[in-house]
């Protein structure tokens, strides 16, 4: 397939792998931003073909995953309401809270709706007038467009039966969360793609100065990820620490201006609490005042719920880096997608999904990737 089978020619990883090995000359730990990342790279056996002085680490870049469990359980109380229409994402539905998730709250008659964009939502609650609609506004600076754009509409319309259960995060911070503590072993970052494609990679420049790390956006399929890792390896061994762009096909210096201008109109920075790591300061976008009234918080009387993690789920620890989802000892046990500890478990980007998915089968010997046993 045209602008597919290009990215995953075995001939060209291969080749990747030989340069990686030629110019690796001692042990580096890199970090893939991105869940999509992480699951391509298990999928496809990315980590497999890089030298062993080359290791990549998972970090927190499934917003379903870092998105605290006291945000889960509001969006179950609200969604538990007789007058409320629930709209979310799929992936949200299995994340599980203290005691039950949102497709229970579904079995159990409350009206939870899978939709495919916020605008969704909007179209559902113009024709449901008599009932409260709110979605589930999860994700990074990706969906935070489309998620302000539902907002910025519902206020021109008029509609005030809508509303937003705010969890976006900020990758920025995070990384600089990640590189501020004592523990890390992070030594270059490949940068989600999707996220510069909105907000451009200028803001990435001083956290590759100020942490003396190389940090370069990378894109989503296997070749894509060599490439990526070959220049930010090459860096390292060059001893420079810049930002550079692989996924220039999609991503611009500058990103989408339109799109950012549209976000500040609707949002604001704030602090924001990531499950299993804590609250980070100004690393997540809650609405503006002016947009009070489309905040499913405020309207529910939910701000103040406050809940600690399980501590049988070591996400957090997977999710900065510090270990491997087959290092946990729930791991395919006593955690599994059907019965999960945390989100990385059941989300589409969640680092213990894709080991579980793809790390528990054979590799085919007639060349297509689909695992690796061990």
């Amino acid at each position: 397939m045209k602008f597919i089978d290009e990215y995953r020619d075995r001939e060209s990883a291969e080749g990747y792998a030989r340069a990686l090995r030629r110019i690796t000359t001692r042990h580096w730990t890199l970090m893939e931003v991105c869940g999509g990342q992480t699951h391509a790279i298990v999928k496809f056996g990315v980590d497999e073909l890089l030298p062993p002085g080359v290791e990549l680490v998972h970090g927190p870049g499934c917003p379903v995953c870092v998105t605290p469990l006291e945000l889960i359980e509001k969006a179950i109380e609200i969604a538990a309401r007789p007058e409320v229409i629930f709209c979310s994402f799929g992936d949200m539905l299995r994340v599980p809270g203290r005691d039950r998730d949102l497709l229970a709250v579904k079995s159990a008659g409350g009206d939870v709706r899978i939709v495919y964009s916020p605008l969704d939502a909007v179209t559902i609650a113009e024709k449901h007038p008599d009932r409260e609609v709110v979605f589930f506004a999860v994700g990074f600076e990706t969906t935070a467009p489309a998620n302000a754009m539902a907002v910025f509409q519902a206020a021109q319309k008029g509609i005030t039966n809508f509303s937003l259960l705010v969890s976006h995060v900020l990758v920025p911070p995070a990384m600089e969360a990640i590189l501020s503590s004592a523990q890390t072993r992070v030594q270059g970052f490949l940068a989600a793609g999707h996220v510069c494609t909105v907000m451009g990679f200028t803001e990435y420049e001083p956290i590759a100065a100020r942490y003396k790390v190389p940090i370069v956006v990378t894109g989503f399929e296997p070749l894509d990820i060599l490439q990526g890792v070959f220049m930010c390896v090459k860096q390292l061994e060059e001893g420079r620490h810049e930002v550079e762009n692989q996924y220039a096909r999609a991503v611009r210096r500058h990103g989408n201006q339109p799109a950012q201008q549209l976000v500040d109109e609707v949002f604001r920075v704030v602090p924001r609490k990531w499950r299993g790591v804590g609250e980070i300061p100004q690393s997540g976008l809650g609405l503006q005042p002016r947009y009070d009234a489309y905040d499913a918080e405020l309207k529910f009387d939910v701000v103040h719920r406050v809940l600690d993690e399980p501590k049988e789920c070591i996400s957090g620890l997977i999710m900065q880096g510090l270990k491997k989802p087959n290092e946990c000892p729930a791991f395919a046990g006593v955690c599994t997608p059907e019965h999960p500890l945390g989100a990385t478990m059941v989300s589409s980007e969640g680092a213990c999904a894709a080991y579980y998915r793809y790390r528990r089968v054979a590799f085919d010997p007639q060349g297509e990737v689909q695992g690796h046993g061990r």
